[in-house]
């Protein structure tokens, strides 16, 4: 797979940004805002999976080595919940069948080591905490299956209040309805900002008055911390 440089990802992020609402605008077949989310989706997935691939070079790792590769994790029924059922013929039924009670996990970057899952990353344009809420649960259901994985969250702008993002500061102490959150659940989540200042629903980033910028030295922190991540796996 082709590596990107730093600039790709810049010159990536403006053509779809700077793009994307005259996209939605002359669309006859779909929704503007169905555009707008699917486009800015579909960007941070594509943001991550190149700044993963620079931070894999960077470790001198084998890109051959390194999937990023979409693939639904199972996540199987629980022995204890079926032993719970109270109806007979429920239980006798789902043990009956039990190779066929799974739920069907994705993730929207999954990284694989040699076939190894050990790192998963959810992007989003932006995340509020009932987002958030979400966003845990989906990685404590993989943690039952991957026990060691590394989970991030990496977010075009935040709605996390706090600090999240002033992405310039050396250490975000982040909010307290986050961290409270987190608090919760089993997983040390990365939490990665790329854009610098909070989200504002009335002034989206997709109009020409209300563009920010995706600089380098925000694509650089993020790389470095994907480094770090990986370089435990870097045989």
């Amino acid at each position: 797979m082709k590596i990107p440089t730093v600039e790709d990802l810049i010159n990536i992020y403006d053509a779809i940004i700077k793009g994307i609402d005259k996209e939605a605008l002359n669309s006859k077949d779909r929704a503007y805002g169905g555009i707008i989310r699917a486009g800015k989706g579909s960007l941070v997935e594509n943001i991550a999976k190149g700044m993963i691939q620079i931070a894999w070079d960077r470790l001198h790792g084998d890109q051959t080595h390194l999937s990023l590769n979409k693939k639904k994790v199972r996540i199987p029924i629980k022995v204890d919940y079926v032993k719970r059922i109270k109806n007979p013929e429920i239980k006798s039924y789902i043990q009956d069948h039990f190779g066929n009670y799974y739920y069907e996990l994705n993730i929207d970057v999954p990284v694989y080591i040699d076939n190894e899952l050990v790192l998963g990353v959810e992007c989003k344009s932006y995340t509020e905490n009932a987002m958030l809420k979400r966003i845990l649960v989906d990685f404590t259901l993989l943690k039952t299956q991957y026990p060691t994985l590394d989970c991030v969250l990496l977010q075009l702008e935040s709605q996390l209040n706090g600090d999240y993002s002033n992405i310039s500061q050396s250490i975000i102490f982040g909010s307290s309805s986050t961290h409270t959150l987190l608090s919760y659940f089993d997983v040390d989540l990365y939490i990665i900002t790329l854009l610098q200042g909070e989200r504002k629903v009335k002034k989206p980033i997709h109009k020409k008055e209300y563009f920010k910028e995706l600089t380098s030295e925000s694509i650089e922190k993020a790389i470095s911390t994907f480094q770090n991540i990986l370089s435990k796996h870097k045989k």
